[in-house]
Order: structure tokens, then sequence, then C-alpha cells
């Protein structure tokens, strides 16, 4: 499971790469780690669709909910 902490990680390692690897940096930029790659990645949430389902599902981001139909 993803934690804020895990995430905030993942972000400065995105960081640290785009900075030495020149050429494509939008598939670098949003990669995120493990789970996912270039695609489904929510620019305001700053995760990609996967990492996002869990947090969501676990309550840690503010303001969003299971949405149940």
């Amino acid at each position: 499971m993803a934690t804020t902490a895990k995430i905030a990680k993942d972000r400065k390692l995105e960081k640290a790469v785009k900075a030495k690897t020149p050429g494509s940096a939008a598939s670098t930029a949003t990669a995120v780690g493990v789970a996912a790659g270039p695609r489904a990645f929510l620019r305001k949430f700053g995760v990609c669709r996967l990492c996002f389902r869990q947090l969501a599902l676990n309550g840690e981001i503010p303001g969003v909910i299971k949405a149940s139909w």
C-alpha cells in the first residue's frame, strides 16, 4: 500500500531520473513507481490511477470517497 511518504519519495526519485535523462521528459515525469507506466496518471493528485484508487479506498485523500451505485 502506498503512503504519503512513499509517494513523496517516488516524486523525488522521478525528479532525479528526469534530471539525468534528457529527451522524453513527459513520459519520465509521469511514471509512478511500480504500479503503472506513463498512462493513467492523475495530475491533480500526482499519482497513477491504481495508487489513487488504493489511497481513496484507505481514506488517505481528503474529500475523495468511493462512489457506489
